[in-house]
C-alpha cells in the first residue's frame, strides 16, 4: 500500500485502509494472548486475561479513529483534477477535514499565497464564516496574520487561485518571515500549509 501524505489527494482512501488494518492488528494481539494463555492454563482466570483486557484499550481507540475516517467521503476525482490544473506555484492541500469543538467541516482544498489563504468546500450549509474564523484564529496563534476566505463555488475558487498565481510575487513581498527552527527548510507558505494540516484529521 503506497503511502499518501496528509494534504495530498487520495489521503482519505489511504487512511481508511491503514486504520482498518491497524485496528484489526491491535485487536488480534490481545485476542491471541488470551487464547494462548487459555490453551496453556485451561482457565480464563489468569494474569494474561487481565493484560489482554487492558491491551484492548489501544485497539478501542484505533476503532474510534477508524470510524471517524470511514465516515468521510473522499474528494471527487474530477474536482481534484480541476483544482490541480490551477495549482501553479501555490501551496495547496486536498481532502482537509477540520475538526473543532462545535462542528467538523470537510474542505476539499486550501491554497496559500503570502497573507492570503483560500479554500473550497461543497460540504457546508450556510455561511463559511465559522471555518474562516477558526482557521484564521489558529494561524494567528501560530504567528501568521492572514486573510482567510472559503468558497462554496468551485469556479470562484479556481478564479481566485489564478489571481493568486498571477500576483504571487507582489503578494509575498514585504512580508517579514523568520524560519521555524523545527522546520528550517520550509517557506512561510509551507509552514502555513503545515499548520492547517496539523489541525485536520
Amino acid at each position: 500500500m503506497k503511502k499518501v501524505k496528509k494534504g495530498d489527494y487520495g489521503y482519505i482512501r489511504y487512511e481508511k485502509k491503514k486504520r482498518l488494518l491497524t485496528t484489526v492488528v491491535l485487536f488480534l494481539i490481545p485476542l491471541a494472548a488470551f487464547l494462548a494463555a487459555f490453551l496453556i492454563t485451561g482457565t480464563k482466570k489468569n494474569i494474561i486475561t487481565v493484560i489482554a483486557m487492558v491491551g484492548c484499550l489501544p485497539a478501542c481507540r484505533a476503532l474510534v479513529n477508524m470510524i471517524m475516517m470511514w465516515l468521510q467521503k473522499p474528494m471527487d476525482a474530477k474536482v481534484y483534477k480541476k483544482i490541480q490544473a490551477h495549482e501553479g506555484e501555490l501551496e495547496v492541500t486536498y481532502e482537509t477535514y477540520l475538526t473543532t469543538y462545535e462542528k467538523s467541516v470537510f474542505v476539499e482544498s486550501f491554497a496559500v499565497c503570502g497573507n492570503k489563504v483560500i479554500g473550497y468546500t461543497s460540504h457546508m450549509d450556510g455561511s463559511t464564516q465559522f471555518i474562516e474564523d477558526h482557521v484564521r484564529g489558529i494561524l494567528k496563534q501560530n504567528g501568521y496574520k492572514v486573510e482567510v476566505k472559503v468558497f462554496k463555488e468551485l469556479k470562484t475558487y479556481l478564479e481566485r487561485m489564478d489571481y493568486l498565481n498571477a500576483h504571487k510575487q507582489e503578494l509575498e513581498q514585504n512580508i517579514s518571515f523568520k524560519p521555524d527552527e523545527r522546520y528550517p527548510d520550509l517557506s512561510r507558505d509551507q509552514l502555513i500549509k503545515h499548520t492547517i494540516l496539523a489541525i485536520s484529521l
